[in-house]
């Protein structure tokens, strides 16, 4: 493995999926990391990334103080649009010293940063982006194997072990009762022909009006129904890690791309239309045998799992070492 210099700082906004793409992808890396949760005030947060100038200033004053200031990191790696404003000024202030990741598409030429990381969806082009099929994440053999140990009592529930992951309401795809009914008609359906147990978990964005609907329809089903922490500590990595079957809402790329990286079947409900971005996203996991309808007779056999973070780091890690050969060569 090629020996990187230096460490990390991480930047998001603190949203969830921003957070997880960016932390695997410096967990991953190896270097030692800072995660930065920054703020961006108006103006800057109108038109972020592209507005520049002032750029420290786009910071709330809280954050101000000590924190776009040297020694300036080695590599710094973003998620979402507003810390792409803070990689991209961040290779402005160091002067190129500091190697800039972004992740998703930051909406304007990916050659202000150093490497851009955009799923194949985005249609994002240029000779410094990486096209993984789904979002980054740490799910491997050993992160499975730690969710089990973290919940060994999943490993007593009758099989097929469902997993039921909710995500919620985005751009042109609701998330209401009507589409909770309709889901969990489905489940009902697979569970009374095949038995087991169905594992639900609410995200931050499912509306509590769903979760009533899956805890009033599925009351009398084995295993377990997670909204909030009233309910406990969030079981995901345990489901997943049990899991003989992963049903996921469409909305969510990351929770999809988590689910295809366990290596069981994975389904989905779709009751309109999706977006074209998610279409596309959906569609490459289906060509790819990875998705299928939760309607569509599934055989329970494991599935090669989709697992790309390690191979996009290892193309990564080049990058990073070309960038830092001269440096070191001047020190």
């Amino acid at each position: 493995m090629l020996k990187l210099h230096g460490d990390c700082w991480v930047i998001t906004d603190g949203r969830a999926g921003n957070d997880r793409q960016a932390l695997a992808l410096a967990e991953q890396l190896g270097l030692p990391f800072r995660h930065l949760v920054l703020g961006v005030r108006a103006p800057w947060s109108w038109f972020a990334p592209r507005l520049m100038l002032g750029g420290r200033l786009a910071l709330p004053a809280e954050q101000r103080r000590g924190t776009l200031v040297p020694p300036w990191p080695s590599v710094a790696i973003g998620c979402g649009r507003a810390a792409a404003l803070y990689t991209r000024l961040l290779r402005t202030l160091s002067e190129g010293h500091t190697y800039t990741v972004q992740i998703l598409d930051p909406r304007m030429d990916p050659l202000h940063w150093d490497t851009v990381i955009a799923p194949l969806h985005d249609r994002l082009s240029g000779p410094n982006v990486l096209h993984p099929l789904g979002s980054l994440n740490l799910v491997d053999d050993n992160w499975l194997a730690d969710g089990r140990d973290i919940c060994p009592s999943f490993g007593e529930l009758p099989q097929p072990r469902v997993g039921v992951l909710l995500g919620g309401p985005r751009k042109g795809m609701p998330m209401d009762p009507a589409y909770a009914e309709q889901l969990a008609d489905r489940l009902l359906t697979q569970h009374r022909q095949e038995g087991g147990s169905l594992l639900v978990l609410a995200s931050r964005r499912t509306p509590d009006a769903v979760m009533e609907v899956m805890r009033r329809r599925l009351a009398g089903v084995p295993g377990v129904i997670w909204s909030n922490r009233e309910d406990g500590t969030n079981p995901y990595p345990g489901v997943l890690s049990w899991a003989d079957g992963l049903v996921v809402t469409p909305d969510s790329v990351n929770m999809l791309s988590e689910a295809c990286a366990v290596g069981c079947p994975v389904q989905t409900f779709v009751a309109r239309p999706l977006p074209a971005k998610v279409e596309r996203f959906h569609r490459a996991l289906r060509d790819a045998g990875l998705l299928h309808d939760i309607d569509e007779p599934l055989s329970r056999q494991r599935q090669l799992p989709l697992r790309e973070t390690v191979a996009l780091t290892s193309s990564l890690r080049l990058r990073i070492a070309e960038h830092q050969a001269p440096w070191e060569r001047n020190r």
